[in-house]
């Protein structure tokens, strides 16, 4: 969509104040109802849905009754709400030509106060070209749900905090200066994308300064991912310049060896086929680092150490976190606790079965006392178990049990002449009987019928029956 803010002029606060409650309203809408735009807006005297006319009719907004009266913000609405915030901070007061268009951004000349000359890019991630922002760049993280204005809004997040920290480290970036919503305002580079270059005084000297920043950036631990002659800016003096950092990732990624190669790839690739040069001799680099490379000169990645510093951590990037940092330490501190707890464990277990020992000797006598009580219980249980018909069979077979195990237990106790084991087998045996006879109901014989005084009843049949067999 094309950027016209020739309406930006003739807007008021109520509509500035309309597209906000949208904006709002997106947070949890992918179409916003008008009733509660009309309450996040909260004019005076209403108005919200005159509001909305004029806002359709500059297209700031879309208008949506499939399933409900809705509205959502379009690109062009959230870009005046962008430059809007921007004039109201001082940073630009003017907007210019566009001087670049790509799949993912919009570039415009903008003018400041002082009336110098600035760049805003404009994020915007949708577009027909590339639409694969899922599975190419890693702005969702862990979230599933998303609309565009706001994944262009975390795209822009993340190209100033790298242009930003490049800026400080010597790195030859833009400087970066202000950053709202999906635009970032940054310092204008005075010169040309490499892809438009057609001569070089010094090739040699150009390649060797852009191998020398895509080593310097492994040092730091960093990935540009997308280092080709259409971001790398040259000027007339052939000094090298760095631009898009949305992608950047971590020398910590799963993926790291595989961007690493192709950003080498893609600068020998483009000077061998634009200025003919056969790179097959060891590269220095030109910033003074000196790194390892195989036969056909180009730099690995696994010889390049992080000596330089931690970007990666700082900034978070995409292959290591800071909470990854955290959970490795905590990891290798664990380990370690662990291994010197199992040693304490060890002598702790071996105090413990000595112990156990020394007792198991001194108590044995009293073991075998309970071995004996519990298989008096046993005998009991099982008596308990044949379930006899009457209470007069349970009294006789716990007499006729009582009789035997008391003749056993006597052998026993005079075998053994323990006088205090036979006074409480006979408390035991005691406590079972009382428990036997006054736990149990009389159970009656399922054969036996009795006549409750009826003549025509089946019992009386039946034990007529039976007293004539």
């Amino acid at each position: 969509m094309k950027l016209n803010v020739d309406a930006l002029r003739h807007l008021s606060k109520d509509d500035f104040r309309v597209l906000t409650a949208v904006e709002m309203g997106m947070r949890n809408h992918e179409i916003v109802p008008s009733e509660l735009i009309d309450r996040i807006a909260s004019l005076r005297h209403g108005g919200t849905y005159k509001v909305l006319k004029n806002l359709l009719k500059h297209k700031l907004l879309h208008h949506d009754s499939s399933k409900y009266d809705g509205f959502r913000l379009t690109y062009l609405g959230y870009d005046f709400l962008a430059i809007k915030t921007m004039v109201n901070r001082g940073v630009i007061t003017a907007v210019g030509r566009q001087i670049g268009v790509g799949k993912e951004s919009d570039i415009f000349e903008v003018a400041s106060e002082d009336g110098t000359v600035l760049a805003m890019k404009l994020h915007r991630l949708g577009r027909v070209s590339f639409r694969a922002v899922k599975s190419k760049r890693d702005y969702l993280r862990h979230r599933s749900n998303y609309n565009w204005l706001y994944l262009s809004r975390l795209a822009a997040l993340k190209e100033f905090a790298f242009m930003k920290a490049l800026e400080e480290h010597g790195f030859p970036v833009p400087k970066a200066i202000d950053c709202n919503r999906h635009c970032v305002v940054m310092s204008l580079v005075q010169g040309y994308p490499l892809v438009q270059v057609k001569q070089l005084q010094n090739p040699e000297i150009v390649v060797e300064t852009i191998i020398g920043l895509v080593v310097r950036l492994a040092e730091h631990g960093l990935i540009h991912c997308d280092f080709n002659e259409f971001n790398i800016m040259i000027d007339d003096d052939e000094k090298v310049t760095m631009i898009d950092f949305p992608q950047m990732v971590s020398v910590s990624h799963r993926n790291a060896q595989m961007y690493f190669d192709r950003d080498v790839e893609c600068i020998f690739k483009f000077f061998r086929k634009r200025f003919n040069l056969s790179l097959q001799e060891q590269i220095d680099n030109a910033d003074g680092s000196d790194a390892d490379t195989n036969e056909t000169g180009r730099p690995s990645l696994s010889s390049i150490s992080k000596s330089a510093g931690f970007l990666d951590k700082e900034l978070a990037a995409s292959g290591f976190t800071r909470k990854d940092q955290d959970d490795i330490e905590k990891f290798i501190e664990g380990a370690a606790e662990i291994d010197s707890g199992s040693d304490r464990e060890e002598t702790e277990d071996e105090e413990h079965i000595s112990e156990l020992k020394e007792n198991n000797f001194k108590h044995l006598d009293s073991l075998c006392l309970l071995e004996q009580e519990q298989s008096s219980k046993s005998d009991v249980d099982s008596v308990m178990e044949k379930q006899p018909c009457c209470e007069a069979d349970v009294e006789n077979e716990l007499e006729t049990h009582h009789e035997t195990s008391h003749k056993e237990e006597g052998d026993q106790i005079v075998h053994e002449n323990d006088g205090e084991l036979t006074m409480r087998l006979n408390k035991q045996r005691r406590r079972a009987i009382a428990a036997a006879r006054g736990g149990r109901r009389s159970v009656t014989s399922r054969n036996s019928y009795k006549d409750k005084g009826s003549k025509s009843s089946q019992n009386s049949k039946i034990q007529k029956q039976l007293s004539g067999w």
